[in-house]
């Protein structure tokens, strides 16, 4: 029980600092600007749909409505007017402003998809038609089939069953839990559909839960601290609910680059448990794996790294990739975008070149673990041992001999 526990909290620890290498707060706050500009154009689109079908006939301001009530805090009331009346403005715009409202719509979405596959370490976004595919299902089934959960979600809530005089036991539970539910599929849905990358559903799911968890408690919390603390009404006054809804934007877009961030590395739950090694040592046992693997006639892929023992994670990979690529001693196996292969007769490239070549420093001894499961490792230590004495041995001195005069006589 305690290692698992152990295990849980070096996980969330590792979680958190992947957070904050892949610059999520800078990737919420340029979602929260380009949300700004394309909530209004993807509600237009959402309504103009919606309004197609004769069916959905004023779903669209229900939707809003429910939206609103259920998923932004209290402040969010006269952004709700605001947006409201934009919306019914913009549905008299010309062929030329709707075009614009479209490519403003398309730009939110290319930023989402950037971000995602940045955290999945996506080396080649969707290109040409099935990015336009993906964009377009979004805009226009998303709507649709948002309409019909909705739609349905309705009729059932008012069955006599839940509703009626005489209501199921724990149907007041079923209808308060129904914005959760909604949340965790549409979370769950973004997760699967945009990451450039394969995402199995469980995971997803899982992701999906634990943002629409923490978004439904930050909710709360935000509202507590508007109700406790209404001192931003004496700075902003009228304009007071602009800001506050820009930082619950930004709050949203945070949980949801977090669940992202779970949803990812979930995917590979060994990775973080991997003890932190110098990054020389990665690099030749990465090598190693190369070259055993070329002697046999087949190329490397990460998962073949992770086979033979070295957890990587994406990024360091991708790391040491393009180190490898630039020295011309790795390149891609023709047919296929993720497995590599040796370009260079190892034979012909010292050791002594890889070390002047490589970006990252020689390890201290005292960093080097004690054993490790290599047959190169007991050389390389002994070689590293003896350049430390050699070393101390030339430039043992203190810095004032060096520095004086008489030092070169």
């Amino acid at each position: 029980m305690q290692e698992r526990l152990d295990g849980l909290i070096e996980f969330c620890r590792y979680l958190v600092q992947r957070f904050r290498v892949d610059k999520a707060s800078g990737h919420a706050a340029a979602l929260t600007y380009t949300t700004l500009f394309a909530v209004v154009p993807m509600m237009t689109v959402t309504f103009a749909m919606l309004s197609a079908i004769p069916a959905f006939e004023g779903m669209g301001e229900r939707i809003q409505l429910f939206i609103f009530r259920n998923f932004v805090p209290s402040t969010g009331e006269a952004v709700e007017a605001y947006l409201r009346n934009f919306t019914a403005q913009a549905r008299h715009l010309t062929w030329l402003g709707v075009a614009f409202l479209a490519v403003t719509a398309f730009s939110m979405l290319v930023t989402i998809e950037r971000v995602f596959n940045d955290i999945w370490r996506v080396r080649k976004p969707r290109r040409g038609v099935s990015r336009f595919l993906l964009y377009w299902a979004i805009l226009s089934l998303g709507p649709l089939l948002l309409g019909t959960g909705f739609a349905v979600s309705t009729y059932i809530t008012s069955l006599s069953l839940l509703s009626g005089p005489h209501p199921m036991p724990g149907a007041g539970t079923i209808l308060k839990f129904t914005p959760l539910l909604f949340s965790v599929a549409a979370f769950t849905l973004i997760y699967c559909a945009v990451p450039n990358a394969r995402v199995p559903p469980r995971h997803a799911l899982v992701g999906g839960a634990f943002a629409a968890i923490l978004l439904e408690a930050a909710k709360s919390l935000f509202g507590l601290y508007v109700g406790l603390f209404p001192g931003y009404k004496l700075i902003y006054g009228a304009f007071a609910t602009v800001p506050l809804f820009l930082l619950w934007i930004y709050l949203s877009w945070l949980i949801v680059l977090f669940g992202a961030e779970l949803v990812c590395y979930l995917s590979a739950p060994r990775v973080w448990r991997r003890k932190a090694l110098p990054r020389l040592l990665v690099l030749l046992g990465l090598l190693r794996v190369f070259y055993e693997r070329q002697r046999r006639g087949e190329s490397t892929r990460l998962a073949n790294v992770h086979r033979a023992g070295w957890l990587l994670p994406e990024d360091e990979w991708e790391e040491l990739l393009d180190f490898l690529e630039r020295e011309q001693i790795v390149c891609r196996s023709s047919g296929s975008d993720d497995a590599w292969v040796l370009c260079r007769d190892l034979g012909s490239y010292s050791l002594h070149r890889l070390l002047n070549r490589c970006p990252w420093p020689l390890p201290c001894l005292d960093k080097l673990p004690a054993e490790l499961d290599e047959s190169w490792y007991p050389a390389l230590r002994e070689a590293l041992e003896r350049y430390q004495k050699e070393r101390e041995q030339l430039f043992g001195d203190s810095l004032a001999k060096w520095l004086s005069p008489s030092h070169s006589e």
